[in-house]
């Protein structure tokens, strides 16, 4: 990381993070927040990130600083990619590793070759429910909260596009997959579409976000990495 100065970040800066398993969007914004707010003595400065990770997911969070937070928007309209591993023959209701297994199915029908060719049928814009147990809003409620208080609500279907679904290993019953997709797509209600469109049942196991448009989480520092090389430069004004 160069040597920044407080103008810098008050004026703009994207700062690449790696989420690390375990933390949310909002504990690595704050670590951020924290870090530069402790360099500089200052009382306030504006941080944001550009798309959420679920707590459970690892990857690129792209934090913007200061008054490239105007640019969010734009950030999150990006195309994103993420790496993961979907386990077939159980779904959960959080469609991921939230919750525990709700439901068992068999798997000893499907082939490495019918994995490959399910794969081919999500290309392009496809319809999909996003999980019930989502941030989405309902009527002033987040959808999660509907579903923890084991309420049922509708959720309507939405247009995404995905433009990239490789399967890179097929280990029974671990799929792992790389995806490239549009701004609102569920990779967990993907893995869960998956595993219906095996005759069987599916949910996301693991899940890497690598890229955000051309930004890429080989160029990201952790959290922790980030604090301690910028805490670490002497001081500038």
């Amino acid at each position: 990381m160069d040597l920044l100065t407080k103008d810098d970040f008050l004026n703009g800066q994207l700062v690449l993070i790696d989420k690390p398993l375990g933390w949310s969007s909002f504990q690595a914004v704050n670590a951020v927040r924290w870090a530069i707010r402790r360099k500089f003595d200052l009382k306030k400065i504006k941080v944001g990130h550009a798309g959420t990770l679920d707590p459970l997911a690892t990857g690129l969070l792209l934090i913007c600083t200061g008054k490239f937070t105007k640019s969010i928007h734009e950030l999150q309209g990006k195309p994103k990619e993420y790496t993961g591993e979907i386990t077939l023959g159980a779904t959960t209701p959080s469609y991921d590793l939230e919750t525990e297994v709700d439901q068992e199915y068999p798997t000893d029908h499907i082939t490495e070759e019918q994995v490959r060719d399910a794969a081919k049928g999500f290309i392009g814009i496809i319809e999909q429910k996003p999980p019930v147990f989502s941030a989405l809003k309902k009527d002033g409620k987040r959808l999660y909260e509907y579903a923890r208080e084991g309420k049922k609500v509708t959720i309507k279907s939405r247009s995404v596009e995905i433009s990239e679904f490789e399967i890179t290993s097929v280990v029974m019953p671990h799929v792992e997959f790389r995806v490239v997709c549009s701004k609102g797509t569920y990779i967990r209600s993907l893995a869960h579409d998956f595993g219906k469109s095996l005759e069987s049942g599916g949910h996301l196991s693991e899940l890497r976000r690598t890229k955000i448009g051309d930004y890429n989480v080989n160029k990201a520092l952790t959290p922790k990495i980030f604090q301690e090389l910028l805490l670490s430069k002497h001081p500038n004004a």
